[in-house]
C-alpha cells in the first residue's frame, strides 16, 4: 500500500480530501473507494451517463497525487488497442539492417546449423520489449510509482475483451507470449464504468466492488451546484435544483444529468437571472433537454413544475 493510500483511513477523510478537489459525494462513494484503495480491489462503478462516475477517477487519481490512464471501450476493442502491439515499421527496419548485415553476421560459422543458431539470437530480439508498444492496459502495469486506470464504459465492449481484463484484474498482470509474464511493480488503482447497455459476466463482477451512483437528492445536488458554480444566490441554486428534481421525475429519452445541471447553474448565472420563470426555462432548456420530444414534455408540464419549484424556494408562484 502506497503513502498516498495510507493517508486516508476513513470516508470522512476521502470525502473532504474529494471536496478540496471539487467532487461533492455521497459517503456511500467515499467508503467503497476507501475499500478499494485499501483492499487493492477494482471498483465496477454503475449508474445513469452524467452523474461523476468517470469524474470519481479522474479525481482519484487528482487527490493520490498519481498519474492518470484511460481506456475507452468501444464494440470491436480488442488486444492490439487495449494492451499492445508491435511497432511493425521498427522491426520492418531492423530486418533490412538485419539482411544487409547478413554476411557480418554468420562470418566464421562452419556448418549450416551454426549459422542458424547465430541467427536465432537476432531472431529473438525482433520480438522483445523494444519492439513493444504498450496500449493503456499495459502502460498501467508499468508505472512504477502506481497509477489510476479508467477502463471507461466497459459495457460497450464485446465479451471477448472481457475474459482479456480477468488475468489483469486478479494478478495484475498478463501474459504475451513472445516474451512472457509482464507483472505490475505497483498495482494500478482500477476503475470500471458502466451505463447498464449490457449484462457483464459474473467472473468480471466477482473480482471488482460494486458502485452504483444514482442521480443525487436535492440536498447533495444542490451542493454540487454551490461548488461548480460559484456565486450563485441560494435562492437561484434552490430553485434550479428543485427544478431540475421535478424534470427527473417526467417520462423522459434521457434525464437531465449532474453536469447539465451545473452547465445551467452557470448558463444563469451568466445571464444574471435572478430567480426562474416559463420564460427563462424555456430559453435556456437546450442546456439540459436534448431530444425535441422531452422538451414539449416539460412544456406541457412547466405550469405545475415552476409552481412547486417556486413554493419550495419561497418565492410567490
Amino acid at each position: 500500500m502506497s503513502g498516498s493510500v495510507r493517508q486516508f483511513d476513513s470516508p470522512e477523510s476521502l470525502l473532504k480530501a474529494l471536496e478540496g478537489a471539487q467532487y461533492i459525494c455521497s459517503r456511500k462513494i467515499a467508503t467503497t473507494l476507501l475499500l478499494a484503495l485499501h483492499l487493492g480491489k477494482p471498483v465496477l462503478v454503475e449508474g445513469p451517463a452524467g452523474v461523476g462516475k468517470t469524474e470519481l477517477a479522474k479525481k482519484t487519481a487528482e487527490i493520490l497525487g498519481l498519474s492518470f490512464i484511460r481506456l475507452q471501450c468501444y464494440e470491436g476493442l480488442d488486444e492490439s488497442k487495449a494492451l499492445y502491439e508491435w511497432k511493425y515499421g521498427k522491426q520492418l527496419l531492423y530486418t533490412q539492417i538485419l539482411k544487409d548485415r547478413l554476411n557480418e553476421i554468420v562470418e566464421g560459422e562452419t556448418s549450416l546449423s551454426e549459422a542458424v543458431r547465430t541467427l536465432h539470437l537476432h531472431d529473438d530480439l525482433f520480438f522483445s520489449p523494444e519492439f513493444l508498444e504498450p496500449r493503456p492496459l499495459l502502460r498501467a502495469l508499468q508505472q512504477s510509482e502506481g497509477t489510476v486506470l479508467l477502463i471507461d464504459e466497459i459495457d460497450k465492449s464485446d465479451e471477448e475483451f472481457e475474459a482479456l481484463l480477468l488475468e489483469i484484474l486478479s494478478d495484475f498482470q498478463v501474459s504475451i507470449p513472445e516474451i512472457g509474464t509482464v507483472t505490475a511493480s505497483s498495482h494500478p488503482i482500477v476503475f470500471l464504468t458502466s451505463n447498464d447497455t449490457r449484462e457483464l459476466g459474473d467472473a468480471l463482477k466477482r473480482r471488482c466492488l460494486h458502485l452504483y451512483i444514482p442521480f443525487p437528492d436535492a440536498g447533495l445536488e444542490s451542493k454540487i451546484i454551490a461548488v461548480r458554480a460559484p456565486g450563485i444566490s441560494d435562492l437561484l441554486k434552490t430553485q434550479i435544483v428543485c427544478f431540475i428534481q421535478e424534470v427527473r421525475k417526467l417520462h423522459l429519452k434521457k434525464l437531465p444529468s449532474i453536469s447539465e445541471t451545473i452547465d445551467w447553474a452557470r448558463t444563469l448565472l451568466f445571464l444574471h437571472a435572478e430567480c426562474l420563470s416559463s420564460d427563462l426555462v424555456n430559453e435556456t432548456m437546450t442546456v439540459f433537454v436534448k431530444f425535441e420530444s422531452d422538451g414539449e414534455t416539460i412544456r406541457e408540464n412547466m405550469t405545475n413544475i415552476l409552481q412547486k419549484t417556486l413554493r419550495v424556494s419561497g418565492s410567490r408562484p
